[in-house]
C-alpha cells in the first residue's frame, strides 16, 4: 500500500522552501539594485559607462553593461540580475547580456569546484569567458 502525503504538508513545506530561497535572492539583489540605483545619481556610474563604452559597443550593450558584467562573473547572477534591473535596457540588450552571463558566472567559485574535479580552473575559467564574449559579439550581428 502506497503511503501518500498530506497535500496541506505538501503545500506547507514548498511555501516554506520557497520563503527561504526568496530571502536568499532578495538579500543579494536589493541591495546591489539599490546601490546601483544610488550611483546612477552620482558621476561615477557615467564614468564608468563612459570608460566601458568603446568595448561594451562590441556586443551592442551601453557602457553601464560591464558593471553586471563584473558583478555576475566575480560574484554570482544573482548579483547581476540587481544591476540588470536597475539599468534602462531594451530587450535585446537584456536577452545579449543575459546569454553571456548564463555561459561565464561566478568565475571563482566555480573554478574552484573545476580544480576539486580535476580540471583545470583557468582554463575552464578561460573558455567559459571567452565563450561568453564570443557569443556576445554573435548575438549582436544576428539579433
Amino acid at each position: 500500500m502506497k503511503k501518500t502525503m498530506d497535500g496541506r504538508k505538501v503545500f506547507c513545506r514548498g511555501l516554506c522552501k520557497g520563503a527561504i530561497t526568496t530571502w536568499k535572492l532578495v538579500k543579494v539583489t536589493v541591495p546591489i539594485y539599490v546601490t546601483v540605483t544610488l550611483l546612477k545619481h552620482t558621476p561615477f556610474l557615467s564614468w564608468l559607462a563612459s570608460l566601458c563604452s568603446p568595448l561594451m559597443h562590441n556586443f551592442g550593450l551601453p557602457g553601464e553593461a560591464a558593471l553586471a558584467l563584473v558583478m555576475g562573473n566575480v560574484l554570482n547572477i544573482y548579483a547581476a540580475v540587481g544591476v540588470i534591473a536597475s539599468l534602462s535596457l531594451s530587450a535585446r540588450e537584456v536577452t545579449i547580456l543575459g546569454i553571456m552571463l548564463l555561459l561565464s558566472h561566478n568565475l571563482p567559485t566555480e573554478s574552484a569546484i573545476s580544480a576539486q574535479i580535476g580540471v583545470n580552473p583557468l582554463l575552464m575559467g578561460s573558455f567559459r569567458l571567452a565563450t561568453a564574449l564570443g557569443v556576445g559579439l554573435l548575438l549582436n550581428l544576428v539579433l
